[in-house]
């Protein structure tokens, strides 16, 4: 049983990751409503600017977290103005090809700025607790409470403030929103700015655990299509139960059954609930 709960714990710290992923990646789709294949670069390169701040600046976790969140929403936004704003919304096909080229211009550049070798991000809360007779680094602790604090903060947004109300407006009806008055541009460049902060706190609340390596956001990307799939295609609730699914199924998995196919069960839970419930778990759409 100890062994059980200690998996269920990993899984809610690998869940929390994937859901802030996915929620970003969800946000921008009900934009867009062509899954972004670049969020996985971003999520990458918010890894490696909070390390940098942190080993060249010498600045605490925290700050070179907020630093991480406030560049890559930045970068975000730029990404959307530049590219995404230019393409025609009908036609997916080039938005995919500008997405895939954005995501090997970011990670040739990460190679270029930091080398291609695994790098390791200290941070303060490395030590290990007893936690219910469970043995717990701090930093999974922290990795679950930051990702349901910025969770909870994201569905006050959206519920609580009219800008919220526009973001989730224009992702249910494009053409209804421009009808009723809302500023399209503006909402666009905000929902990427929220995506790319949501990318860079999961990479630096991840990064002390995993390695940073500039390849490091393909596979975290690859699962974040698979939650917003299992979850209903633009379905922020989904999203979030997606992401922890998906960790307990992988925590779960590798201890009884084996580690060298835990990448695999993604797959395997995307047919098995595409099975049952063809369109996801939430398919009616943003809540």
């Amino acid at each position: 049983m100890e062994l059980f709960f200690q998996q269920i714990l990993n899984g809610l710290t690998v869940g929390s990751v994937y859901s802030l992923v996915a929620l970003g990646l969800t946000l921008v789709f009900g934009i867009l409503h062509v899954p972004n294949f670049a969020h996985g670069a971003l999520y990458m390169v918010g890894a490696y600017i909070a390390l940098t701040v942190m080993t060249a600046l010498g600045v605490h976790y925290w700050i070179g977290l907020l630093i991480a969140v406030l560049i890559v929403a930045l970068l975000s936004v730029v990404m959307e103005r530049l590219v995404f704003s230019r393409l025609d919304s009908k036609d997916p096909l080039p938005i995919m090809i500008a997405s895939i080229g954005i995501l090997f211009f970011l990670e040739s550049f990460a190679q270029y700025m930091w080398g291609s070798q695994y790098q390791r991000m200290v941070t303060p809360y490395g030590d290990t607790i007893q936690l219910f007779g469970l043995t717990v680094t701090m930093q999974r602790l922290l990795v679950i409470v930051a990702a349901v604090f910025l969770m909870v903060l994201l569905h006050l947004f959206l519920t609580r403030t009219m800008t919220g109300a526009a973001i989730v407006a224009m992702s249910q009806s494009r053409n209804g929103a421009f009808l009723v008055g809302i500023n399209a541009t503006r909402v666009s460049m905000l929902t990427f700015a929220i995506a790319g902060g949501l990318a860079a706190a999961a990479a630096t609340l991840a990064a002390p655990i995993n390695l940073v390596f500039p390849s490091m956001g393909n596979l975290v990307i690859m699962k974040a299509f698979v939650i917003i799939i299992i979850g209903g295609m633009g379905s922020i609730p989904g999203a979030i139960i997606g992401g922890y699914i998906l960790g307990m199924a992988e925590s779960l998995g590798a201890t009884y059954i084996s580690g060298d196919y835990k990448d695999l069960i993604a797959f395997v839970l995307l047919v098995l609930i595409l099975t049952m419930k063809p369109n996801g778990l939430f398919a009616k759409g943003v809540r």
